[in-house]
């Protein structure tokens, strides 16, 4: 069964904890001091917030499978719907490892589709190629999603 995920910047992860919880009447599922994650079920969502953004407001939407049957099944939907798709493949981003891939919509809000397979206690993966993106995050602004018109490969 498919997850909706919804990804938000804010400014403040405790002020910000504290709003959603009381709106989604749950505590996170994942808290870290600049990330957080709500596993719902009443909407089906995979509801993340984190100071990681670009500016505070949407950072991307996507679609969270939960095996990789669903995954390919999603995979050919992003071909059908054309665009610049990046296929990430296995990765380590918001604290979680997974397979995943990339594409905008016409609106140009990114799309990420992808399948969890594990958890990490790191926000990206660590290696040099992460840690150079990480850096720029830093002084740019950013969350997981690759920028298609940069065809970058990596998460965070």
């Amino acid at each position: 069964m498919k997850r909706l995920h919804v990804h938000v910047a804010v400014n403040d992860i405790p002020q910000s904890i504290g709003f959603y919880s009381a709106l989604f009447a749950a505590k996170p599922a994942v808290v870290k001091t600049d990330y957080a994650k709500w596993m719902l079920d009443d909407p089906r969502v995979n509801f993340a917030i984190s100071t990681r953004g670009r500016e505070p407001g949407l950072d991307h939407l996507g679609i969270q499978v939960e095996d990789t049957d669903e995954l390919h099944e999603v995979y050919a939907r992003l071909r059908e719907a054309g665009g610049n798709i990046i296929e990430q493949g296995a990765t380590t981003c918001c604290y979680a490892k997974s397979e995943k891939s990339w594409i905008d919509d016409p609106a140009g809000i990114a799309w990420e589709t992808f399948h969890t397979t594990g958890e990490s206690t790191v926000y990206g993966d660590g290696s040099g190629e992460n840690q150079a993106r990480i850096a720029h995050e830093k002084q740019n602004g950013a969350c997981c999603a690759p920028q298609p018109a940069a065809k970058t490969s990596a998460c965070c």
